[in-house]
């Protein structure tokens, strides 16, 4: 039976799931991070496939997210979107930290993912963080800049006040750098990665990441991999959520099995 708990590790609240004849003991872990403007409750279905596999699944809510929700207007949460971003990838070590302390789980075998800004998150991560395993990007971007310079191009079409002057984007823009794995892909060391997007996607389009993961497949093909879908848009498909519990079992709990 797979157990649900709601618990609050430092300020983050936090939904942890495992199956209950193991939930005390040390298990591989996965952090699965949520969207924009979503909550942790959104993403159960992927935390109770991969629970039924073994691992150990935290859900955490963003800053400004469900639990954490401090009342700002859609316009207020935007122009904050990546300091939202950066700010996850802090908490992501903190959670980490908490179970390993309690000595809940395997630190050779930790794997981070996420949908929208979960897996863009889950991008800046890899390249943040030796620690983590293997990811899953589900219509996420490992190119922060590239993206940051196309969301500030799409606000100025639109003509939309933007309360940040050119001089604090630019500063933005270079504290993500370290953070852009496409720019740090030394910084994947060989780790499992998997991409999935839809090709119609109107919010966070496929392409950077398509070019990213052509630009490290060689030699790479059974640790990385992209599913294209050609029909969907900014929603993951029902083979996406089950390539996700795929992946991680296949890059996490197979080699010890077979061990």
């Amino acid at each position: 039976m797979i157990i649900i708990e709601k618990e609050l590790i430092g300020q983050i609240p936090v939904l942890h799931l495992g199956e209950q004849t193991t939930f005390n003991q040390e298990l591989p872990l996965i952090i699965f991070i949520h969207g924009f403007q979503s909550a942790k409750e959104h993403n159960l279905h992927y935390a109770y496939l991969l629970a039924e596999k073994g691992f150990r699944v935290l859900l955490p809510d963003v800053i400004h997210h469900g639990e954490r929700e401090a009342g700002l207007s859609d316009s207020q949460m935007m122009p904050r979107f990546w300091e939202m971003v950066l700010q996850t990838i802090q908490d992501l070590s903190l959670l980490k930290d908490d179970l390993l302390s309690r000595k809940l789980i395997d630190p050779d075998r930790i794997g981070v993912a996420g949908t929208s800004m979960g897996g863009i998150v889950t991008n800046g991560a890899l390249a943040a963080y030796e620690w983590i395993s293997a990811g899953v990007s589900l219509m996420g971007n490992p190119s922060y800049v590239a993206y940051a310079e196309l969301q500030m191009e799409e606000i100025k079409k639109r003509k939309v006040d933007f309360p940040a002057t050119d001089e604090e984007v630019a500063k933005v823009i270079e504290q993500l750098k370290p953070f852009d794995l496409s720019l740090n892909r030394d910084k994947l060391c060989d780790r499992p990665l998997l991409f999935w997007h839809g090709a119609k996607d109107p919010v966070v389009p496929y392409q950077h990441a398509y070019r990213f993961y052509e630009g490290v497949k060689a030699g790479a093909e059974e640790k990385i991999d992209f599913i294209l879908d050609p029909k969907a848009g900014h929603k993951v498909s029902r083979e996406g959520v089950l390539k996700t519990a795929d992946w991680f079992a296949k890059h996490l709990l197979s080699a010890v099995q077979n061990a």
